[in-house]
């Protein structure tokens, strides 16, 4: 990003000390290294020196936005509907500092991202058993989402190893078999390989981790219903802007910030 603000802060000077086109050109550019940002600008530089003019922010934008991933204005809501969610578990539940939000788009140069939350968990929690709830409600909080305001979920949340539903699943069988949180046999540990093989033929066994997933999803639900109004009101101005800073998404989020500090949600 850095490089990125490099190659066109000489801006700054001719459209004045106001930076939030900057910040806002910034985070559409994540995921590109400083040599795509110059080839982008270079050009821009041979367009517009035919047009006879000056490159603007507006042409870096577009620029920027036309790699993005086409979208109806349907299916742009409900992807924003989802990494709403997420981004508001995070900050609500207390479980990590959301810095973007994005839909249509990668923040990490994936190539085919329909949307992404980048964030960092929350440093000096104590990895007790609400925390490793709050964590799974967090995985699961998109798909919660489109179950609040739609009925019904799309696919993207599960399908692969790197999916919502996966990395949700994998952590309810750890609390089961590995970190000792599991009210039978606590003190037993199962490789992670082991227990996988083992939820597919333990009936047992999956129940619990399916009970686990059931209340981390519960958790998520009535936070997010209690948040109904900001969870839609930001998704649909991220739907429109297409990307969020972690501070633009929070003061989004104030009064509903302001509502936690007096009523927690507990596990």
């Amino acid at each position: 990003m850095s490089e990125y603000a490099n190659v066109v802060s000489h801006q700054s000077s001719r459209q004045g000390a106001d930076l939030a086109p900057l910040n806002r050109l910034a985070l559409l550019a994540c995921g590109r290294t400083g040599a795509d940002i110059e080839r982008l600008v270079r050009e821009l530089r041979q367009k517009t020196r035919r047009e006879r003019r000056p490159i603007t922010w507006a042409d870096i934008e577009t620029a920027l936005m036309a790699s993005r991933i086409r979208l109806t204005d349907d299916h742009r809501y409900r992807l924003a509907v989802h990494e709403v969610g997420h981004a508001m578990a995070y900050t609500l539940l207390e479980t990590g500092t959301v810095y973007a939000v994005t839909v249509g788009g990668s923040l990490n140069g994936a190539s085919q991202s329909f949307g992404q939350v980048e964030y960092t968990p929350l440093p000096g929690r104590p990895q007790n058993d609400d925390w490793l709830m709050r964590t799974c409600a967090s995985s699961l909080a998109g798909r919660t989402a489109e179950l609040l305001v739609f009925g019904e979920t799309l696919a993207g949340s599960g399908g692969d190893p790197n999916s919502d539903l996966a990395r949700a699943t994998r952590l309810m069988l750890a609390a089961e078999t590995q970190l000792g949180f599991s009210d039978i046999n606590p003190l037993i540990y199962v490789a992670p390989e082991q227990a996988q093989q083992q939820l597919l033929y333990d009936t047992e066994l999956r129940n619990r981790v399916d009970a686990r997933l059931k209340r981390a999803e519960a958790m998520a639900m009535e936070m997010l219903t209690r948040h109904r109004m900001a969870l839609t009101a930001i998704a649909a101005e991220l739907a429109d802007i297409g990307v969020m800073s972690g501070d633009e998404f929070r003061k989004a989020l104030a009064p509903a910030l302001t509502e936690r500090k007096t009523d927690p949600v507990t596990a």
